[in-house]
């Protein structure tokens, strides 16, 4: 008797612990949220991959360089004017072009389907850049039907140079266009099943075998991440989109311009969790625009799909600034069921003279030995 009522008191005490760690869980998750500071990364986007609605932004519409997300549009455009099983000769600027190669030499014939393997999971520059000319017959053709693809699918401020996002003027995305494009390429199931893939091996027509590993680290830590693409240059910093599962729903997390890959793995985990919570209704739809990121750019309206309640509205950077003692202040006002956020600081006067400028500056030139090995 005396070990029952001793059982029953500790399964008493379990159960109200139980209770007030999910108590504090729920309380954590509702008041908690992303903001602006929190966030590193110059921009972020987070989706609702069914209905396109924005989840979670930090300055959605700022323009910034792709580096090699670059290459889902590549593989869109392929998937719509070439056949998979389509055998392509490398040619020499191919196999030269650096410095993230798959090891495919000119001369060798790879089947369309391994290049997009190569390009989508090692970020392969080589390999883009024969899918280019094995689509459009250069890559210079090919960009042009990039563009036009952008278009049409609404990306509006996205501008492709090349195939592979290597650095070059006159290029530029959004984290919100970069979010659509992901959108887009999961509806194709060799897609989602190319970026989901961790390690796999490639083989030339001839017999030759090469070894390739996916640059998303988050296939290795999290189950629920399905599929992504990373690109690194030394001007666009870390970048990062992916499509995964939360709670039954798929979510994407677009985020351009972290300063690490720690800080883009972890800042992707923590947009996915938030968006989560957005379907959920524990947290509200919320945009940050952040004036010491806009810096270099001039600032300009960004317009969400007509589909979307909560951010159907244009925003807009206000143009008078008070002087204020504190580094950082954020200020919001509903939108709707979302909110609108501005958050400042001490060199916004400098930033709001570029923001009266609709004319984007275009970046400058970076070195090619600037794209890190890890695409």
């Amino acid at each position: 008797m005396k070990i029952r009522g001793h059982h029953q008191k500790s399964e008493s005490i379990v159960k109200r612990v139980r209770g007030s760690f999910f108590f504090f869980l729920f309380s954590f998750l509702l008041f908690s949220t992303v903001s602006a500071d929190e966030i590193k990364s110059r921009a972020a986007v987070v989706m609702d991959a069914v209905t396109g609605r924005v989840l979670y932004a930090k300055n959605p519409d700022l323009r910034l360089l792709p580096a090699s997300t670059t290459k889902l549009m590549t593989a869109l455009v392929v998937l719509e004017k070439a056949n998979l099983n389509d055998v392509v000769t490398v040619s020499r600027k191919a196999a030269n072009t650096t410095p993230v190669r798959s090891g495919l030499k000119e001369g060798d014939k790879v089947k369309i389907e391994t290049l997009l393997y190569a390009a989508l999971m090692k970020s392969a520059n080589d390999a883009a850049v024969a899918l280019a000319e094995a689509t459009a017959g250069s890559e210079e053709e090919f960009v042009t039907l990039m563009n036009r693809k952008a278009i049409a699918i609404g990306a509006n401020d996205t501008r492709y140079i090349n195939a592979n996002g290597l650095p070059g003027d006159g290029q530029y995305i959004t984290a919100y266009d970069l979010a659509k494009i992901m959108r887009q390429a999961i509806k194709y199931p060799i897609l989602k099943e190319i970026l989901g893939t961790r390690i796999t091996e490639i083989s030339t027509e001839t017999g030759k075998t090469l070894f390739i590993k996916n640059t998303n680290k988050l296939l290795w830590s999290d189950d629920e991440l399905v599929e992504g693409k990373t690109g690194y240059t030394r001007q666009a910093r870390h970048c990062f989109v992916c499509a995964g599962e939360r709670d039954n729903e798929t979510i994407i997390s677009a985020l351009l311009g972290a300063p690490s890959r720690e800080v883009l793995w972890k800042e992707t985990e923590a947009l996915m969790a938030y968006g989560a919570n957005v379907i959920s209704n524990v947290k509200e739809p919320v945009v940050y625009l952040t004036m010491n990121d806009r810096s270099s750019f001039g600032a300009s309206r960004v317009s969400y799909s007509a589909g979307d309640k909560a951010f159907s509205h244009h925003l807009k950077i206000k143009k008078k600034v008070r002087s204020e003692k504190k580094t950082v202040r954020t200020s919001s006002r509903k939108k709707g069921r979302g909110r609108v956020v501005l958050a400042r600081n001490k060199s916004s006067r400098a930033a709001l003279k570029l923001a009266k400028y609709r004319r984007v500056k275009k970046p400058s030139m970076a070195k090619r030995d600037d794209d890190q090995a890890h695409g």
